[in-house]
């Protein structure tokens, strides 16, 4: 029983720590009050080496939530991982994730940012391949190798900053030179790596093969985030510059995203395609010139994602540990409180009106109505927005209601470690939206629009669930899309074909070329022109002749027709 209580002991820990952050936050943000700590550790001969830490209210509230959302997981992970040999080494690998977060959250300076950065990295994979088989370690390879292009980026940022005489990147946001512009490129690919944006986004889904408890931590608060988080930090450089690439770029990712998990069956990737969904998001409402509202999307979608993904473990616990969502059905009966949950941070997910969600991505919509941009980007966001809801809609459809699963081997079981963990993230999951809303912005910005533009959100998703709903009835053999469509479905199911680029095509080709090329260097020329040049003529010939010989008479008949044909024009 020694790490049961020890999982306990470091969950109410940390859950205080969030609390006391928490709490802090709201004090700094009332009193516009920042700490600013610059720690000498060491001087050689005028060169330093420091530990610098910022807490204002943005890295004190951000840091609080993700306490917060880490104690309920570390809580839930003791009945989760219980029947683990190595339950003790997971905890330690989960608060080295946490520890990276808080490293990376308080660091105004782009060294120890990095430390944070990597640490992330690392740990991730760690715990990606925590189950030791082939897929975990195929997508843990893929998820670290993907993110070590965004620690490259960083590193050849910090290389930059030697121009300006100092790491503290606090200084120079609103300091711009023509420079500038490769330091805003560094940061924005680092920040695309590390959340899962176009053209890295295929490591996420695959990600999922880590435990279920670590799958809520890092798409909720963690490691997905710190790309977002990173640039709302530089958000007054980034404004200085034209964006609107990016801005494509991460709208994609959430259209992509959105389309993919509609054609999914595996109820963790259907999730981990949400978050990149939401991702999408954040990233563009940032890039449109809004960093506080990214910020604020960014806190209310973590408290219902975790929810979400903790309710998952537990249905994916209860049906014998199979994710595919054609083996459930019914269980809003058989598991009454973790349906209830499920429901709560889905609906708050589609933007429901008055729950957690709706306070975020209804204020996105309408900031992103009011400005500049064109008719496809409105579109665009509109429709991905419609998509979340059909999605959700048809996860509900599968695991919930009337639809019947093909699956027998199920124990029904909710465990009370488990449900005491999901009641404070199903509280934030309902109050989070308004509560951050009133904190975040003590005076709202009037927005006037025609009373069609405000109920446009509200039309959409009302269109989306509709079409989520109609979806699931349809059969991978009808003939609107599926098997008379396979491309198609293939297509839009395998997020673009993305994870065939980014792994199998880098080394598919690459290694039958290399493979011929040795083969043909190590026979070398003599060989193949003298030694086998006779033996592979002979063959050929005697290949001929066995065909010529098979009595074959069309044959005859065409060699006959060529002889005259030859004899005539001689």
């Amino acid at each position: 029983m020694f790490e049961v209580s020890f999982y306990k002991y470091w969950s109410l820990i940390i859950f205080l720590f969030g609390l006391c952050f928490f709490i802090m936050s709201l004090f700094f943000l009332s009193e516009d009050y920042l700490i600013f700590m610059d720690w000498e550790i060491l001087s050689v001969n005028s060169s330093l080496i420091g530990m610098t830490l910022l807490f204002d209210w943005m890295s004190l509230l951000f840091m609080g939530s993700v306490m917060l959302i880490s104690s309920m997981v570390i809580y839930y992970s003791d009945d989760y991982m219980m029947t683990d040999f190595n339950s003790t080494r997971f905890l330690i690998l989960v608060l080295l994730f946490i520890v990276s977060m808080m490293f990376m959250i308080v660091s105004p300076n782009l060294i120890s940012i990095l430390v944070g950065w990597d640490g992330l990295g690392l740990v991730s994979y760690c715990l990606v391949i925590y189950f030791q088989n082939y897929k975990s370690y195929n997508a843990g390879m893929l998820t670290v190798l993907t993110n070590r292009v965004g620690d490259v980026a960083i590193l050849i940022g910090i290389a930059w900053l030697f121009n300006n005489g100092s790491w503290h990147y606090l200084y120079y946001n609103f300091y711009f030179d023509k420079w500038s512009y490769i330091l805003c490129l560094l940061l924005v690919s680092a920040a695309f790596t590390k959340s899962a944006q176009i053209p890295f986004s295929s490591w996420l889904p695959a990600a999922m093969a880590a435990p279920t408890p670590v799958s809520a931590l890092v798409h909720s608060s963690t490691l997905v985030t710190a790309g977002v988080y990173l640039l709302i930090r530089f958000s007054d450089l980034l404004s200085q510059f034209d964006l609107s690439f990016f801005l494509l770029l991460s709208m994609l990712t959430m259209f992509m995203s959105g389309l993919g998990a509609n054609f999914e069956y595996d109820l963790k990737k259907i999730i981990a395609l949400s978050t990149l969904s939401q991702l999408g998001l954040m990233m563009s409402i940032l890039f449109m010139g809004y960093p506080i509202i990214a910020f604020f999307h960014l806190l209310a979608h973590a408290f219902f994602k975790a929810l979400l993904f903790l309710c998952a473990g537990l249905v994916i616990h209860c049906m014998n540990d199979s994710q595919d969502i054609r083996h459930m059905g019914m269980l809003v009966n058989q598991l009454p409180y973790t349906s209830t949950c499920f429901g709560i941070a889905n609906m708050s997910l589609c933007g429901l009106p008055f729950l957690s969600g709706f306070y975020s991505k209804d204020l996105v919509l309408e900031t992103m109505t009011f400005t500049y941009f064109n008719l496809f980007i409105f579109l665009l966001f509109f429709i991905s927005v419609g998509l979340t809801v059909s999605y959700s809609m048809r996860l509900i459809y599968y695991c919930m209601s009337s639809y019947t699963g093909l699956f027998s081997l199920v124990s029904y079981s909710e465990s009370f470690t488990m449900m005491y963990s999901m009641i404070f993230l199903g509280f934030m999951g309902i109050f989070g939206g308004s509560l951050l809303s009133w904190l975040i912005f003590p005076f709202p910005d009037l927005l006037l629009m025609p009373l069609e533009c405000k109920l446009f959100p509200l039309l959409f998703v009302i269109l989306g669930g509709w079409l989520g709903y109609e979806l699931s009835f349809m059969f991978m053999s009808e003939s609107i899309f599926g098997l008379n469509m396979n491309l198609v479905t293939t297509f839009f199911g395998s997020m673009w074909f993305m994870p065939s680029f980014s792994t199998y095509m880098l080394y598919s080709s690459g290694l039958f070329l290399t493979n011929n090329y040795i083969d043909f260097m190590d026979m070398g020329w003599g060989e193949y022109v003298a030694s086998k040049m006779m033996g592979y003529y002979f063959v050929y010939l005697s290949k001929m002749n066995i065909y010529y010989q098979n009595n074959n008479l069309k044959l005859y008949f065409s060699v006959f027709i060529l002889f005259f044909i030859v004899f005539v024009i001689i």
